[in-house]
């Protein structure tokens, strides 16, 4: 069945999309649900993107690396990942006049960010210390390899070297997964 629906997404056919979502919604829609579960109005347009990303990067599926299963449930969690990142930063623009909806936004946001911080380092427990700090700045706070290589008075070839090693770290373990 894997097989059939990776080859009919490769080639483009909506019936692989079909045979996809009657295989795996259930577990698409059950991981975003359990990384956005106090953001409803977020679920249905990130299970949408997953279904988008599936579609666009198909190709990148090794099935001699991993099977179909856990390749989508990858996608569906760091969709939602994005997701509750990307409601956060919302969050920092927000200007509320009112103290009891500030209060109420800020504990939302407080449990959003704990939330954020254990899955991330759920994720980047297997690296070194440095490897593990450089992540962080450069994917969660967004800092650029320039201002991280100055940080850390590493060459940002060295940087690069170590977050690619990383990525392949990381990859390789969560493929075996």
């Amino acid at each position: 069945m894997d097989e059939e629906i990776c080859s009919l997404i490769e080639k483009r056919n909506e019936k692989g999309m079909e045979l996809l979502i009657d295989e795996y919604a259930p577990l698409i829609k059950a991981i975003v649900k359990k990384h956005l579960f106090n953001l409803a109005q977020y679920h249905e347009e990130c299970i949408n993107d997953v279904y988008i990303g599936i579609w666009n990067n198909i190709a990148s599926f090794n099935k001699d690396m991993n099977i179909l299963k856990n390749w989508i449930a990858a996608i569906a969690k760091y969709k939602a990942i994005d997701y509750k990142r990307k409601y956060l930063k919302t969050l920092e623009y927000i200007d509320l006049t009112e103290i009891d909806l500030e209060s109420a936004f800020s504990i939302e946001e407080e449990v959003l960010k704990d939330e954020m911080e254990q899955e991330v380092e759920e994720l980047l427990k297997n690296l070194s210390p440095l490897d593990k700090q450089l992540f962080i700045k450069l994917f969660v706070k967004e800092e650029s390899i320039k201002e991280v290589s100055e940080e850390f008075n590493i060459k940002p070839s060295v940087v690069y070297n170590r977050i690619s090693r990383g990525k392949t770290k990381l990859r390789n373990l969560f493929s075996k997964a």
